[in-house]
């Protein structure tokens, strides 16, 4: 793999873009497909790494630890582990992502508005969604 120039143009514009636009600098920490899914889904409570996995079954492994790990290091999610065989490690919201409810909220409210013939199968997952 190629080591990206921390010169380059396309860097130097992208630093620009996260300085300058604060949807930018969100999308940077909760964009892509599998974040929110993972944030939704924490916060209900702590979770343990298997109850993740099997309630967002379509994710692979590396995929799910990846953006784990991503979430860790901005913030939003704490790691705790404890130092026994097999390991115990569970994941939960930081103060951070906690302050993310009302976006995701919002987010699930709008899919039910705008979801068409799924919108009846939202609206039953929202009757779940914690408050």
């Amino acid at each position: 793999m190629t080591a990206i120039k921390a010169t380059s143009v396309i860097q130097e514009n992208k630093t620009n873009a996260f300085a300058a636009c604060p949807v930018t600098f969100v999308m940077e920490r909760i964009g892509g497909y599998w974040k929110p899914i993972i944030l939704f889904n924490l916060l209900s409570g702590t979770k343990r790494y298997s109850e993740l996995k099997k309630t967002i079954s379509t994710i692979t492994e590396k995929v799910l630890i990846q953006q784990l790990k991503q979430l860790e290091a901005d913030g939003l999610v704490i790691r705790k582990s404890k130092p026994v065989v097999p390991p115990y490690v569970t994941y939960e919201l930081s103060a951070t992502g906690k302050a993310l409810r009302p976006t995701l909220f919002e987010m699930a409210q709008w899919a039910v508005k705008n979801g068409g013939k799924q919108s009846k199968q939202f609206k039953k997952q929202m009757a779940d969604f914690p408050e």
